[in-house]
């Protein structure tokens, strides 16, 4: 019975403390309460209020804006599909191993004279490409 008695003094004393500190940090301005646990939408420093998660599918216009990786939408990410190795041409479009996108085309820089070891890198007119390099050995 005495155990009892200490437990429910224990647990009102504990209901008391906890609801006092509860009222002192509602009072707090906004920058003096604690960070939240989670981080997701948080700026690059962490004192940064966070900002809204913006994607492609619900805002296509971020795709045309200044500093976006391409002017189109695929899977909720702005691409530009004549580059993109995922998106080759169109969403979804993947190239193979050792293959890049060039133009949206999946080309070989290993052996292609027009895309030697890279994009818009051509050969010689009677040079070959052989393992990305014009004229190898």
């Amino acid at each position: 019975m005495n155990f009892l008695k200490l437990f429910l003094v224990l647990a009102m004393v504990m209901a008391i403390t906890l609801s006092a500190t509860t009222t002192e940090t509602s009072q707090l301005p906004h920058a003096d309460r604690e960070m939240p646990t989670s981080f997701r939408g948080a700026g690059r420093f962490l004192g940064q209020k966070p900002r809204p998660f913006l994607t492609c599918d619900r805002r296509p216009e971020i795709c045309s804006m200044k500093g976006s990786q391409g002017p189109f939408c695929c899977n909720k990410k702005c691409v530009d599909v004549e580059t993109d190795k995922f998106n080759c041409g169109k969403c979804g479009k993947k190239c193979g191993y050792s293959k890049i996108c060039c133009e949206g085309k999946c080309v070989s820089p290993l052996f292609n004279h027009k895309h030697c070891g890279r994009c818009n890198h051509h050969c010689r007119k009677g040079k070959s490409c052989v393992y990305g390099m014009c004229s190898y050995a």
